[in-house]
């Protein structure tokens, strides 16, 4: 009996090693990882090496991708060119900050009802609103500029902070997101049992759904606050003191190409918020995004 069962596990073994990589596979697959990784990092640490850059080497021919003698002045120049914007810098900071803090938090607590809304409800015609959801994913935001201009133009809200933050709070990709992996992380046991002990839907999914869904929403306000914190006025605000920060980049790059390293160390500044974001998030979006595609 002995020897059946030591033969058993030696089979076993046999195959396991049959399925599983040598060490140069693995050799090679962590170098291929490693190696797109560096490529897809390089546009960072070119954007951050030339913000040291002095102004001959950024006019220098061929170009050269690493700074020979750093350099800080692209830096503590801001603050001068900044003092010569049409409102004060603080101005600018402030509506985007505001704006990217209102979007995400709007549009993940609107892509969370909407999920819970969907995985749940019984109705007939539940499924085929999923459906229209998953459709509207095709179109792309600037189809709808036109249609959203003259329904803000009808209601008012031109040069009003609403016309950044209604368009956002609906995408359909949130929803999609939040309704895939509600379907797969979220047992159904488990809110019946809510239900039977009295509890009503807004405190199931308060107190028992958002928990169990938190890496699908930290990875939506990952994606919100990206997109809103690069966000530039369409043709819907005209004041300047509405306007955000790209805008403010944008008067300063006008300055011409003596100025590049001055933009260039501008956007570092501002890729700052957005890396934060990531870093606190990053540990969540894997396992989103792999249960966006699940189904029971």
């Amino acid at each position: 009996m002995k020897e059946k069962k030591l033969k058993l596990v030696a089979h076993k073994k046999k195959q396991y090693k049959r399925f599983t990589r040598s060490k140069a596979a693995n050799f090679m697959f962590v170098t291929i990882l490693l190696v797109f990784g560096l490529f897809m990092v390089l546009p960072l640490i070119y954007s951050i090496v030339t913000s040291f850059k002095p102004l001959d080497e950024l006019l220098a021919f061929p170009p050269k991708f690493f700074v020979t003698r750093p350099t800080l002045h692209n830096y503590t120049v801001l603050p001068s060119l900044l003092d010569n914007l049409q409102v004060p810098f603080s101005r600018y900071a402030f509506n985007s900050l505001f704006i990217s803090v209102a979007i995400t938090v709007g549009h993940v607590l609107i892509a969370g009802m909407a999920a819970f809304t969907l995985s749940n409800c019984k109705h007939k015609f539940i499924s085929t609103v999923f459906w229209a959801v998953q459709v509207a994913l095709l179109f792309n935001g600037y189809t709808l500029g036109i249609p959203q201009y003259l329904i803000f133009s009808k209601l008012g809200m031109i040069d009003t902070y609403w016309v950044y933050i209604l368009p956002a709070l609906q995408s359909t990709t949130g929803v999609f997101l939040m309704k895939q992996y509600m379907d797969v992380s979220v047992p159904r046991a488990l809110m019946e049992a809510a239900l039977l002990d009295g509890a009503g839907y807004y405190r199931i999914f308060w107190t028992l759904v958002m928990p169990l869904v938190k890496p699908a929403w930290l990875t939506l306000s990952l994606f919100a606050f990206r997109d809103a914190w690069a966000m530039q006025p369409g043709g819907t605000i005209f004041a300047e003191s509405l306007k955000t920060l790209p805008v403010a980049m944008n008067q300063i790059a006008a300055s011409g190409i003596a100025r590049s390293g001055s933009v260039m160390a501008a956007t570092v500044l501002l890729m700052i918020p957005p890396i934060l974001v990531y870093l606190v998030s990053q540990s969540n979006v894997m396992e989103t995004m792999s249960s966006a595609g699940m189904k029971d």
